[in-house]
């Protein structure tokens, strides 16, 4: 009987273990176009939002009524950081919704744009951008969560 209870135990311990490691196995990366930006024009940046297989995370516009949406934001210091082109994402039912729910699922891309005025004088462009978002599996979903990334480019 006790052996039974260390097996169920230990089981349930592994488990825990996997669905943590899946639920913190996303990555966000990115970019300011080829590394470099000139003072005085835009240059584009993009921001990848990367899950795992078996993940996915509501788009920016879910269509659920609790669902959270995936928001980029990113700010720079003496410059103009545009709107965020958030990708159309892929129409899904799951178990644990009645809605149709709209999702993203392997390597998103979120691009914006960047002015950066003649006047700038640092010889570096710095970009912080913080990716809210919601991962779930196809029965549940976990909780919201932030991760944020610095994109740098030298001046050209």
């Amino acid at each position: 009987m006790m052996r039974n209870i260390y097996k169920l135990v230990f089981l349930s311990a592994i488990l825990f273990a996997v669905s943590l490691s899946t639920a913190n196995a996303q990555t966000v990366n990115g970019s300011i176009g080829n590394g470099t930006f000139t003072p005085g024009k835009t240059v584009r940046a993009t921001v990848y939002l990367s899950l795992p297989a078996g993940l996915h995370a509501n788009s920016h516009n879910p269509g659920g009524e609790y669902s959270v949406p995936t928001v980029v934001r990113a700010s720079v210091q003496g410059a103009h950081v545009g709107a965020v082109s958030y990708p159309r994402g892929r129409n899904r039912k799951f178990e644990f919704s009645s809605d149709t729910l709209n999702v993203y699922e392997g390597r998103t891309a979120f691009g914006f744009n960047i002015n950066v005025p003649a006047s700038y004088k640092s010889s570096t462009l710095r970009v912080n951008v913080t990716v809210k978002y919601q991962a779930c599996t196809n029965e549940v979903c976990y909780p919201p969560k932030s991760k944020d990334v610095t994109l740098t480019a030298r001046k050209q």
